[in-house]
């Protein structure tokens, strides 16, 4: 039997673990016989010491056999992809680019987490459509993939339970942004969701956990390290998260902004990322095209409406209603305005996040509750040009007095000058 406080003290001290012992620590934390004080504990002593390439791997396969797992390919007989995020300020990207996929007849299925921080989590998203169920069984996963072609579940008892409870933990300890964890985490969802290939988009900026290119490229080529280590195919976008992704930051405000772009009405930006990672997924697909091809059919699939149905059909699939006026509105909307005339020199991702967490868009405790209506919608982004009087942003609020303060929060990440920064792509680079 291992003795966790020995575990800490040696990981403090910065020494490498065996992956038994590392192993049995997390298995011993899913099973309730490591206490949730005991696991911070371990979490900071990684924050700071950080994990060798053979513990991340440890890590990530003790969280895997910590529950089930499951073959999609075998399920399905069909190559079944992925796509998940780091975590940004508007990122709902999963939300378009899964019907979309689906519609050009590749199988998606994917297993999502909630809010961390400042991001918003699909989940959460997802749960502001009325009556949406993100628990499902195995064999509702299954069937539903088999029926519709998309799903996106949250992690069971049955599928990687000790990251559900590290998950959360950290959130809450200030151990989120640490490259073995975040790539563990994420690697083991996608592993024992059973996809064959994943595309990863990792952010980079002020309100992404990466905050360099060099920071978010480590982490891409150690979540491409672990997926090779377990024969999967894994690309990495590696994305801008200086400026909110899309305009729309709040769960139902982001439901809504994923629909437009399903349907072709989508921010120009969000739209550009939604289609790269389109193209991506069906390249690395079973339909033996390449990224051009992809491209194509993504594009086509929004322009004749077969995305908006597949998307229809997978809300419904999953209990939840496709009218999206049932979706929750703010009964406060307050309009912040530009003081100065100039450029929009910088749009702060991690101020507009924050801003969103105190409106009760997300959460700042393990147990709180999201408020699904709550937002920000950003009607000017960065080298946009503003006069006096014209709307920056859009706060959603519960009160008169959350609204005013959170407008304040908002003007705070704004910067106008005179003049226009440099551009920016949103597609930073790729790793493969």
């Amino acid at each position: 039997m291992i003795r966790p406080a020995e575990l800490i003290k040696r990981k403090r001290d910065g020494e490498e673990l065996p992956a038994d012992e590392l192993a049995e620590l997390v298995l011993g934390y899913a099973r309730g016989e490591v206490p949730d004080y005991q696991m911070a504990a371990f979490c900071m002593a990684v924050f700071f010491r950080g994990l060798s390439p053979g513990e991340t791997f440890a890590l990530t396969d003790a969280m895997i056999r910590s529950g089930e797992t499951i073959d999609l390919g075998a399920a399905l007989g069909r190559k079944v992809v992925d796509k998940h995020s780091t975590g940004g300020v508007g990122d709902k990207t999963s939300l378009s680019v899964a019907p979309i996929v689906a519609a050009c007849g590749v199988p998606l299925g994917k297993m999502s987490g909630r809010g961390l921080g400042h991001t918003g989590g699909t989940l959460d998203k997802l749960e502001s459509i009325p009556g949406f169920r993100t628990e499902l069984t195995l064999d509702e996963f299954i069937a539903q993939m088999r029926d519709v072609g998309v799903a996106i579940i949250g992690q069971t008892g049955d599928l990687v339970p000790a990251d559900k409870l590290l998950y959360g933990l950290r959130d809450v300890t200030a151990t989120v942004d640490q490259r073995s964890l975040i790539a563990s985490s994420i690697m083991s969802k996608k592993l024992a969701g059973g996809a064959q290939a994943i595309v990863l988009d990792v952010k980079v900026g002020n309100g992404a956990f990466m905050q360099t290119i060099e920071d978010a490229r480590e982490l891409a080529e150690t979540m491409i390290e672990i997926g090779e280590n377990a024969g999967r195919e894994v690309v990495c976008l590696l994305t801008d998260m200086d400026q909110p992704l899309g305009a729309a930051v709040g769960n139902a405000l982001e439901v809504r902004e994923a629909l437009d772009t399903v349907r072709g009405h989508g921010p120009a930006d969000f739209t550009e990322l939604v289609l790269d990672a389109c193209a991506k997924l069906l390249a690395l697909s079973d339909l033996g095209i390449d990224e051009a091809e992809g491209r194509r059919r993504a594009e086509a699939a929004v322009a004749d409406g077969s995305a908006e149905v597949t998307w229809r059909r997978w809300l419904e699939a999953q209990g939840g209603t496709a009218d999206e006026s049932a979706l929750p509105t703010a009964p406060v909307v307050h309009e912040l305005t530009a003081p100065i005339a100039g450029y929009v020199s910088k749009l702060s991702a991690i101020d507009i996040g924050n801003a969103a967490v105190h409106l009760g868009a997300g959460r700042r405790t393990k147990d709180d509750q999201i408020d699904h209506a709550v937002g920000i919608v950003v009607r000017a982004k960065r080298g946009d040009r503003v006069d006096v009087g014209q709307t920056l942003a859009e706060v959603h609020a519960r009160t008169e007095d959350e609204a005013r303060f959170g407008a304040g929060e908002v003007l705070a990440a704004y910067e106008i000058s005179d003049v226009a920064p440099p551009e920016r792509p949103v597609l930073l680079e790729v790793v493969s």
